[in-house]
């Protein structure tokens, strides 16, 4: 089967990254959201990014007018999904939500439509039994931002299909992803090491043994990460990664996957991290600066 139409479901920060690479993938490309502010934010976003792509001369405006040719919001799930070659699903990290739309992508999708999940941690079994099929249904976890990072993690779980594995892997190379494969299992391979070690650099914090810059010059300098754990955190939401933790601590029966007492506190008090202009670092107008306030357990 050859993927000329696919469906993004959830216009957030992943949703609208992953519309984008499908619409310069050449790929008719239809961008849903059950809220009209979340599509409008959604597709704003987009469209500054090749703005932005413009100004840096990265991008012309006759390649942004293509691209944007691709792209088409819809706000009723049943429309959006029903000529899809392939469905990506990009919602909260909450597994009756997953379940119920893969519930309904089993009935108003076209049989061979493939059905991908962006979970970073959840059953990849679970959302697939929810669908019907579960043998179209794969884990595709893309990673923030979408347009820039190379790496798709594919997933598979025991009922996944060859075919889907390879429709998977080849929509991920026309994205211009490099993919990987790995087995259901919690937090997979990305998550379950990233997070424990965001989680232990803000332990770190709260302890005093450093500020957020000097921990994250740390490992960029001396490990070569290309960013570090705590501005990564606030990157991809400290709600993002409080979820995950929970997830792997129920998984695993292990409390040293829970979050760290600072981290609850920042999602508590609606500091996500550069989605909301602060988390472990300020934020102002996309530019990062050091807080003075924190630890303040």
């Amino acid at each position: 089967m050859e993927i000329r139409d696919v469906t993004v479901i959830g216009a957030g920060t992943m949703g609208s990254g992953i519309a984008q690479v499908c619409a310069q993938a050449g790929w008719k490309t239809t961008l849903f959201d059950a809220y009209p502010e979340g599509l409008e934010k959604g597709m704003n976003s987009i469209d500054s990014f090749w703005e932005k792509g413009i100004l840096r001369g990265k991008t012309t405006p006759e390649q942004k007018a293509e691209w944007a040719s691709n792209i088409h919001p819809n706000m009723d799930l049943v429309a959006a999904v029903k000529d899809a070659d392939m469905v990506i699903e990009a919602v909260p990290e909450v597994l009756h939500i997953k379940a119920k739309i893969f519930q309904v992508l089993g009935e108003e999708t076209k049989e061979d439509c493939i059905l991908g999940t962006n979970t970073s941690s959840l059953s990849i079994a679970d959302i697939a039994a929810a669908s019907g099929r579960p043998d179209k249904v794969i884990g595709m976890h893309f990673f923030n931002p979408v347009p820039i990072m190379n790496l798709l993690e594919l997933v598979k779980h025991d009922l996944c299909s060859e075919e889907t594995i390879a429709l998977a892997k080849s929509a991920g190379n026309s994205m211009g992803k490099t993919t990987i494969l790995v087995k259901d299992v919690p937090g997979f391979a990305t998550s379950r090491l990233g997070v424990i070690l965001g989680n232990e650099a803000i332990r770190m914090l709260a302890d005093g043994v450093a500020s957020a810059s000097d921990i994250d010059t740390a490992m960029k300098l001396g490990y070569k990460h290309p960013m570090g754990p705590l501005e990564l955190s606030d990157l991809v939401g400290l709600d993002v990664r409080k979820d995950i933790l929970n997830n792997l601590a129920e998984s695993f029966s292990e409390d040293s996957y829970r979050p760290h007492p600072l981290l609850d506190e920042l999602v508590k008090n609606g500091e996500l991290g550069k989605k909301t202009n602060k988390g472990i670092y300020n934020w102002d107008n996309g530019t990062k600066s050091e807080r003075d306030d924190l630890p303040f357990l």
